[in-house]
C-alpha cells in the first residue's frame, strides 16, 4: 500500500527539505545583520527601487532608520512607505524554489528556477515601485493596494510559473 504513495511521498519530502534547509539559511542570514538595520539583500532592494523611482520623475531618497531595522522612501514631498525585510519577497521565492525542486527534472530545473527567480525579483522591484506610486499619487488606494493588489501580483506570479512547469515540464513525458 505504501508503494503506491511513493512518489507522492518523495515529491513531499523534497520539497519539505528544500524548504526547511533554504528558510533556514535565509534565518540565518538574518541572524548575521541583526541590530545593524536593514539587511542588506533588502538595502540593494530598496535602492535599485530608488533608482527606478528617480528615472520615472518620482524623486526619491532613503532614510535609514537602523533601530527599527527599515528604511523609509521619501518620494516627492512626504514618506510614502517603509521597506522592511518582508518586502524582499526572498520567503516567496523560498517557496517558489522549494515547490519546482519538489518536481526535480534535472538541469532543467536550476535553469527554470533561475529564470523564475529572476523574474520573481523584477516583479518585486515593479511591486515595491507600483506601490510607493500609488502611496504618493493615489493614497486613497494605497490600503487595498499594499493588502491586495501588490500581494496578488507577486503570489500570481508564483503561481503562473508553477502552472509553466508542471505542465511543461514536470509532467511532460521524456519521449514526447
Amino acid at each position: 500500500m505504501l508503494k503506491d504513495f511513493k512518489p507522492v511521498l518523495s515529491i513531499l519530502l523534497r520539497f519539505i527539505i528544500v524548504y526547511l534547509v533554504l528558510l533556514f539559511a535565509y534565518q540565518f542570514y538574518l541572524n548575521s545583520f541583526q541590530n545593524t538595520g536593514l539587511d542588506p539583500f533588502s538595502r540593494m532592494i530598496a535602492e535599485q527601487v530608488r533608482h527606478i523611482q528617480n528615472s520615472l520623475s518620482f524623486p526619491t531618497q532613503l532614510y535609514n532608520d537602523v533601530k527599527g531595522e527599515q528604511v523609509f522612501f521619501y518620494v516627492k514631498t512626504g514618506y510614502a512607505t517603509r521597506m522592511v525585510e518582508g518586502c524582499n519577497a526572498v520567503s516567496v521565492m523560498i517557496l517558489f524554489v522549494a515547490f519546482v525542486f519538489a518536481f526535480y527534472k534535472g538541469s532543467k530545473t536550476f535553469l527554470f528556477v533561475l529564470a523564475g527567480l529572476v523574474l520573481l525579483y523584477i516583479m518585486n522591484l515593479l511591486r515595491i515601485v507600483g506601490l510607493n506610486i500609488v502611496m504618493t499619487d493615489y493614497k486613497q488606494y494605497g490600503k487595498i493596494s499594499h493588502d491586495f493588489i501588490f500581494p496578488a501580483i507577486i503570489y500570481g506570479t508564483v503561481v503562473l510559473l508553477w502552472l509553466i512547469w508542471i505542465k511543461f515540464f514536470a509532467l511532460k513525458h521524456e519521449n514526447s
